[in-house]
């Protein structure tokens, strides 16, 4: 009798609860929703997720969501995330042929890709949302097409991604990716940005777990699966049990907008209430998020969370979407070459941290030196100081944050918007100015006369010699404010090199060697000209006037030459690896495709340095595999400034004779053009697809249709066949794609389709889309 009564009252509940909740499980051929539909969706047989409409700005999408504590709902999937929003009067309609089809006044957009005609569909217990063949076979899911959201039970397959959404409220993508890279390393990134260790936000350092691992989420948390199904990795521990009145726990791992991967628990009780938990990571702050604030904008953390605010000078892109970045307030002047200017300001900011690439370092320095120094510096827009460290910076400013832990102190400079009527700075800011460079002027002035009577008395007659032989560089056309290197003699680089015994590569105008001073300590490549004649001595001045005038991280550094009497030599850093040459095409084991890439970002850099960051541009002129070395970092440097053309401050374009390596040269030198920077964008495009293919840009051994790189990767690229480029590895297919584009792009025939270095680097870093290149510029290439 007791079985009897227990019977009757658990059928009775189910008859309770199918009443209150009159769900259809099984979604039939010809079903319809609508915005105002009551209810506007299909839901799960517990009446936790549903399937269907749900508000979005002024409209409405279409998603899967899971009911939480307080009525309030939590978006796990988003069909079509990024189209526009639907009006009240769209319905969703499983058509007779099987087919999803949302329908507006515009048009029908089918949600769901199935290719053959499903017989049904159902919103599942899971959160997963299907579609069945006749045989009740699922032929599609939401698991396999995931937008920011883990539910249990579904995974993250090897080169997966999920992307965050715009905002809390904005399913649209937004900022962030979450990818699982075939090395087993889970990584997040800012979006459009390529798979590069220096791109990442966060990764689980999971990258010696080897390939085919994928991201697993069940009711024991977030963990990395290798193919057996053998759990190689936890990333969550210690989850919050059960209470003794919790009939469900749901886990959802999402990528919130902010960029941080986060596991919640729902705790659905049998009293019918909810709860929710931040299971995972127990400790994240948005502030420590790159990107999470946009370029020239700082983020600041708070008791309420995180705000991107712009410094002084500034204003928001987007008032509303404060995270989109700043914009300067002030309208400021060229740099060279102008006889105006106005008045500048630094604004300091202390306790920042501040991860970016200066352009140019001083050190042994205060602030208040680093201040002048920016302000004295029309290329500065920015500095950071830091122990006795002075990073000057251009914009825009990334990953900038304010931080109770940050020891360095930002300093930005800004403009009053008037502009002044006399030469020079205004009057505003010479009374700040003048005192303090009359002072140092005054002592300096007083050193140098105090140090030219002691020098006639202490310097060794050899020292004497040595400054004789400055002197007479000058004659030849190289003036000491042009450098900083430091002259030799003939015979300090003869015994450097234990008598040019050991060479490292010979070019059309000299042969190098290895060398070392400071008795061995220091090892440097010393380039020797052979036959110094007139076109020899050109060179020589050229090379040492523009590299003589630059510093950057990516450029080999000139440290010192000699010009005594018939002798011409150049003492470099020496590049312990050799050049990307040796690199690409003579190597056994090729570098990675992530290396490949920050390689190809390295030259990139080096070469918006030459063009936009010098104080008067720099065209090189002959950029190809042999000039970029690499050093004992692999870092990437570009040398061999022997062809280099210094153009004027205010010059944008020359006339000169054919420079560089044929096969690298771009088609206007050909066409007695004026030549410009793009010359160099078009050389650094047929390095990338090098760098890209691992190949020469001529093999006449290759097939017929293969034999000139660029119109083979231009084929392949239009036949959609971009792997047979990179045959010989696993390479993520969208940044393949990325870096062709890029590469096409920058060998277009017409120089005024070519991107800048500036847009080059932009399109790298996923600040600038890469369209299409087109295909007629490209056919017209000589």
């Amino acid at each position: 009798m007791a079985t009897m009564s227990w019977f009757l009252v658990f059928f009775l509940s189910l008859f309770l609860i199918a009443t209150a909740q009159p769900q259809q499980f099984n979604i039939s051929l010809n079903s319809v929703l609508t915005p105002t539909s009551n209810p506007p969706s299909w839901r799960s047989p517990s009446g936790r997720y549903a399937f269907g409409f749900y508000p979005q700005g002024n409209g409405f999408a279409v998603g899967v969501w899971l009911a939480g504590p307080s009525n309030r709902t939590f978006v796990v999937w988003t069909a079509n995330r990024d189209d526009p929003l639907v009006p009240a009067d769209a319905q969703l309609l499983l058509s007779s042929n099987g087919r999803l089809l949302l329908q507006s006044r515009v048009q029908d957009t089918p949600i769901s890709d199935v290719g053959v005609g499903a017989s049904s569909a159902s919103m599942l217990d899971s959160g997963n949302f299907v579609f069945y063949d006749p045989f009740s076979k699922i032929i599609w899911q939401t698991f396999d097409s995931p937008t920011d959201t883990l539910l249990v039970g579904q995974r993250l397959s090897t080169g997966g991604e999920l992307f965050s959404s715009a905002s809390e409220t904005n399913h649209s993508t937004g900022r962030f990716r979450l990818k699982m890279q075939s090395d087993g390393n889970l990584v997040i990134y800012p979006i459009n940005t390529w798979d590069m260790p220096e791109l990442g936000i966060w990764n689980t350092a999971t990258n010696t777990l080897g390939n085919d691992i994928h991201l697993s989420l069940n009711n024991d948390g977030l963990s990395l699966v290798n193919s057996l199904g053998s759990y190689v990795h936890n990333l969550t521990e210690g989850l919050t049990p059960p209470n003794k009145t919790t009939a469900v726990i749901i886990y959802r791992a999402v990528l919130d907008f902010g960029g941080i991967f986060r596991l919640y628990s729902h705790h659905f009780e049998n009293n019918g209430s909810s709860s929710m938990t931040e299971e995972w990571p127990k400790t994240f702050v948005h502030c420590e998020v790159k990107g999470f604030c946009g370029l020239n904008s700082y983020c600041f953390q708070n008791d309420t969370g995180a705000d991107c605010r712009c410094p002084r000078g500034f204003d928001f892109l987007d008032p509303v979407q404060k995270f989109q970045g700043c914009m300067k307030n002030f309208i400021e002047e060229g740099c060279a070459g102008k006889r105006e200017n106005k008045t500048y300001y630094i604004d300091s900011m202390k306790n920042t941290v501040w991860e970016d690439d200066p352009y140019s370092i001083l050190f042994g320095t205060n602030e208040q030196g680093c201040r002048e120094a920016c302000l004295q510096d029309c290329n500065c827009e920015a500095a950071s100081f830091k122990d006795s460290v002075c990073r000057k910076q251009k914009l825009p400013l990334r990953y900038w944050r304010r931080s109770l832990d940050g020891s360095a102190t930002s300093l930005i400079k800004f403009g009053n918007g008037t502009w002044a009527s006399t030469e020079g700075f205004s009057k505003t800011s010479e009374k700040g100015l003048s005192p303090r460079i009359m002072i140092i002027i005054i002592a300096l002035m007083g050193c140098s006369c105090v140090g030219i009577v002691v020098s006639g008395f202490l310097i060794h007659r050899h020292r004497i010699w040595r400054y004789r032989r400055i002197i007479e560089t000058t004659e030849k056309g190289l003036t000491c404010e042009e450098f900083t290197p430091k002259p030799f003699t003939f015979g300090e680089l003869e015994k450097a090199t234990d008598g040019f015994k050991e060479e490292l590569g010979k070019g059309a105008f000299g042969t190098v060697y290895k060398g070392a001073l400071l008795d061995g300590v220091r090892m440097v490549a010393v380039k020797r000209l052979d036959g110094v004649k007139e076109e020899g001595e050109k060179e020589f001045q050229r090379e040492i006037s523009a590299i003589g005038r630059t510093h950057h991280r990516n450029l080999v550094r000139l440290l010192g030459f000699c010009a005594e009497g018939p002798h011409r030599l150049l003492v470099y850093e020496y590049m312990s690896n050799g050049s990307l040459a040796d690199l690409l095409f003579r190597h056994e084991t090729r570098p990675d495709w992530k290396n490949r890439m920050r390689i190809a970002v390295d030259i990139a850099r080096g070469i918006l340095y030459l063009h936009e960051d010098c104080e008067t541009p720099i065209i090189h002129c002959d950029i190809k595999p042999q000039n970029i070395l690499m050093d004992e970092f692999h870092r990437a440097k570009i040398s061999d400034f022997g062809l280099a053309k210094l153009m004027k401050p205010d010059q944008t374009k020359t006339f000169t004779g054919i420079r560089g390596t044929r096969g690298y040269v771009a088609p206007e030198w050909h066409k007695n053009m004026p030549v410009t920077v793009k010359a160099d964008v078009y050389s650094f495009g047929i390095v990338l697809l090098e760098i890209i293919c691992c190949r020469r840009n001529v093999e006449i051994e290759a097939e017929e249709e293969e034999k000139i790189l660029c119109y083979w990767v231009y084929d392949c690229f239009h036949a959609g066949e971009l792997e047979k480029l990179v045959t010989f590895e696993d390479v993520d297919k969208k940044s393949l794609e990325e870096m062709v584009k890029v590469g096409l792009w920058c060998i277009q025939d017409k120089p005024s389709l070519r991107p800048s270095m500036k847009t080059v680097m932009m399109m790298f870093e996923g600040t600038a889309n890469i369209p299409t290149p087109p295909l007629s510029s490209f056919l017209n290439s000589p």
